[in-house]
C-alpha cells in the first residue's frame, strides 16, 4: 500500500504554512471568500502564503466562484499551484479553465450529501485532475461548502474511490470531520490518494504543532501490521 497523502487546509499565514510541512504536510489550503465555513482570508494573503510555498508542494486555492472567467482571474493573481473548486463547475466552464490555466491543477470537490454524490463523482471525473470528497451541502439557503467538521458516508467514499479512482486513475482525496482518533479507520475504509484536514488539527482557529503530530502518526499508522 503506498503512503496516503496529506493536505492541511485552512492556512491564515506563511508561518502556519512552514509548520505544516514542517510536519508532514504534502499539500496547503488557502481558502478564499465562501459563504460559510472557517478559514477565509483575503486573496492578498492568500498570494503571501502562496509565493513562501516551495514548488514541489501543492498550494490549493479553495474557491467557491463557477463562472471560467472569475475563476481564471482569482487564480491568476493568488499564485497557487492547485484548484480546488468547492462549488459545482458547469461541464461548459472547464475548456476555458483548461485553456486558461495549462499548468494548474483542478480539483472538483464532491460534497456526499447522498447516493447522488456517486454519479457527481463519475461525471466530474470526466474533467478534473482529481475529486475530493467533503461534508458540505450545498442546497442549503446558505450554502455550506466545506470545513463543516463533520464525517459522511464513508461507504459512499468508498464506492466512489472504487470507481473513480481505482476505475479510472483519478486520484480522490477524503476531507469531513477527520482527526487523529479516526484517520486511520477512515484510510483503512475509503483507501484514498489523500486526506485534508482542518478543524481537526486545529485549537483556537490555529494550527496546534500537538494534534497535527498526532494525526500525521495516526495517518501514519492506518496500514501498520498489527502484531
Amino acid at each position: 500500500m503506498t503512503r496516503t497523502r496529506l493536505k492541511v487546509c485552512c492556512i491564515a499565514d506563511p508561518q502556519e504554512a512552514g509548520l505544516a510541512l514542517l510536519l508532514g504536510a504534502d499539500a496547503v489550503g488557502l481558502v478564499s471568500a465562501m459563504p460559510s465555513g472557517p478559514g477565509p482570508i483575503s486573496d492578498d494573503q492568500i498570494a503571501r502564503i502562496a509565493a513562501s510555498i516551495p514548488p514541489p508542494i501543492a498550494s490549493f486555492l479553495l474557491t467557491c466562484r463557477t463562472d471560467a472567467g472569475e475563476i481564471v482571474a482569482q487564480a491568476r493573481t493568488s499564485g497557487c499551484n492547485t484548484l480546488q473548486l468547492v462549488d459545482h463547475v458547469p461541464a461548459d466552464q472547464w475548456p476555458s479553465l483548461r485553456a486558461a490555466l495549462p499548468g494548474v491543477r483542478l480539483v472538483q470537490v464532491i460534497h456526499v450529501v447522498d447516493k447522488k454524490a456517486l454519479s457527481a463523482a463519475r461525471l466530474a471525473a470526466g474533467h478534473a485532475d482529481a475529486i475530493l470528497l467533503d461534508s458540505g451541502n450545498p442546497s442549503l439557503a446558505v450554502k455550506e461548502l466545506g470545513g463543516t467538521g463533520r464525517r459522511h458516508d464513508w461507504g459512499i467514499s468508498r464506492q466512489i474511490v472504487l470507481e473513480v479512482q481505482e476505475g479510472r486513475g483519478v486520484p480522490v482525496f477524503l476531507a469531513g470531520g477527520l482527526h487523529a482518533g479516526n484517520v486511520a479507520e477512515a484510510v483503512r475504509t475509503v483507501r484514498p490518494f489523500a486526506v485534508d484536514v482542518c478543524s481537526g488539527v486545529r485549537s483556537d482557529g490555529r494550527l496546534d504543532p500537538s494534534r497535527l503530530r498526532q494525526f500525521v502518526e495516526a495517518l501514519g499508522s492506518a496500514w501498520t501490521p498489527r502484531m
